[in-house]
């Protein structure tokens, strides 16, 4: 699979993450995909596992892609992620095999007040 229709099938992945549509969302999965949330600790197993823990979890959620790059097997999407209307900025990391995702990975972090030692340096990010 091309770089340009691995990155459609992303902007496809996130797109329907963000409304909530679980099985467009997990076309993008292999069957034997597998999903690592290392601050939890946790390992799910399988494109269904992934799609049924995601539709169960209850909260009303966004999802503002930051930026996507990429090449090849391996690439990486910057979001942020609102889980009713509070903000995790994510990273995911995705290894495709056969056009695939076989492995993701995702790592969250809260948003935080700058440091006023660094504020003469500093611009705002939108």
């Amino acid at each position: 699979m091309e770089d340009r229709e691995i990155r459609a099938a992303l902007d496809r992945h996130w797109a329907a993450s963000d409304t909530s549509d679980f099985e467009a969302e997990h076309e993008i999965y292999r069957e034997d995909a597998v999903l690592d949330y290392p601050q939890s600790g946790e390992r799910i197993s399988g494109r269904r596992n992934i799609q049924s823990s995601r539709a169960a979890q209850p909260n009303r959620k966004r999802f503002i892609v930051r930026r996507i790059t990429g090449t090849g097997d391996l690439w990486v999407t910057e979001y942020v992620l609102t889980y009713d209307g509070r903000p995790s900025y994510t990273v995911s990391i995705m290894e495709f095999l056969d056009g695939k995702v076989v492995r993701e990975t995702q790592y969250f972090g809260d948003p935080f007040e700058p440091g006023p030692s660094r504020a003469q340096w500093v611009e705002r990010i939108p």
